[in-house]
């Protein structure tokens, strides 16, 4: 029997969403924003655009940001156009959602002269969250910003559900990886989910590269207790000698432990710059970068209260 008083470690969306969009950006645009897909030409090429991100938005006040991604593209007609995705990822509705969704919108497209799609992916559960628009009137001067919008718990119904199951698209498994780790609390459900979803991946013939990636995310959303994580890496060993594919070796894990370990002291470092200066960042980062998984979680709540970045470690 499972010991139900251990604790399940929370679980990183932030991180997961940002590799999965770098990984498999026009697999998500064809899931979620089909009509965007097409009007994109492909054979052009795309990149990413963090580091101009960073530099338009670093002064906007308007509240917490999560996975953004800012995407250069063109579109069919040859003409360059900039798509800026953004991903909302926490349990509570946020009141200025929509407000930071005009001002990146707006900041990006002055800055750089160029049309800009602001996507916003909703992965909360609270149904009644849906922005999808901004308004802003003072004596008849009105703004009137609208952005598309998914909200991926209207995929968990027995209507849609199946589509995803039986989809084609790589991405189809981020979101399901998705809708699970934040709908469902009980651990054996959760690690029976896991399983099923990594089983999906072999079952439709995936190419090793393509299995590592999504394992790391997956394994980044749904995370498990210790006892029972354990229990689910030996059951897909058995199930990887099976199908004679040894994917997942231990040294694999050991890197996808690693590489989320990273994910945590990364995510940490932006928090303490944002909050207390780039400076403050950096002379911590020796510390943060060599903690193990339960400090950096003990430090990322603090940080939420904390005056000062010393106060993180007290």
């Amino acid at each position: 029997m499972t010991d139900t008083a251990e604790p399940t470690p929370r679980s990183d969306h932030d991180s997961p969403w940002k590799e999965a969009l770098e990984g498999y950006f026009p697999e998500f645009l064809a899931l979620l924003f089909p009509r965007i897909h097409a009007g994109i030409d492909w054979s052009l090429g795309y990149r990413f655009l963090d580091k101009e991100l960073q530099q338009i938005v670093r002064d906007a006040d308007v509240g917490r940001r999560y996975a953004d991604k800012l995407v250069g593209l063109h579109r069919l007609d040859g003409q360059p156009a900039w798509v800026l995705v953004h991903v909302e990822v926490q349990g509570e509705p946020e009141t200025a959602f929509a407000e930071r969704m005009f001002v990146y919108n707006h900041k990006i497209r002055d800055a750089h002269g160029v049309p800009v799609a602001s996507l916003a992916v909703l992965a909360d559960t609270d149904p009644r969250f849906r922005p999808e628009h901004y308004h802003d009137d003072l004596w008849g001067c009105a703004v009137d910003f609208r952005f598309p919008m998914v909200k991926l718990i209207d995929w968990d119904t027995p209507e849609r559900w199946p589509a995803l199951e039986a989809s084609d698209n790589p991405f189809a498994l981020v979101v399901m990886a998705q809708i699970r780790a934040k709908a469902t609390k009980d651990a054996e459900t959760r690690k029976a989910w896991k399983f099923r979803l990594i089983r999906l991946m072999y079952d439709r013939g995936y190419a090793r590269k393509d299995i590592l990636e999504l394992f790391r995310v997956i394994d980044w959303m749904i995370r498990l207790p210790g006892t029972l994580e354990d229990s689910f890496l030996q059951e897909l060993y058995t199930y990887e000698e099976s199908k004679q594919m040894p994917y997942v070796t231990s040294a694999e894990r050991a890197g996808i432990k690693k590489g989320y370990r990273q994910g945590e002291a990364d995510l940490l470092l932006w928090q303490i710059e944002n909050k207390f200066g780039a400076d403050s960042a950096e002379a911590l980062r020796e510390r943060i970068e060599s903690a193990d998984n339960d400090s950096l979680r003990r430090w990322s709540v603090r940080i939420l209260t904390a005056d000062t970045a010393d106060a993180l470690f007290r």
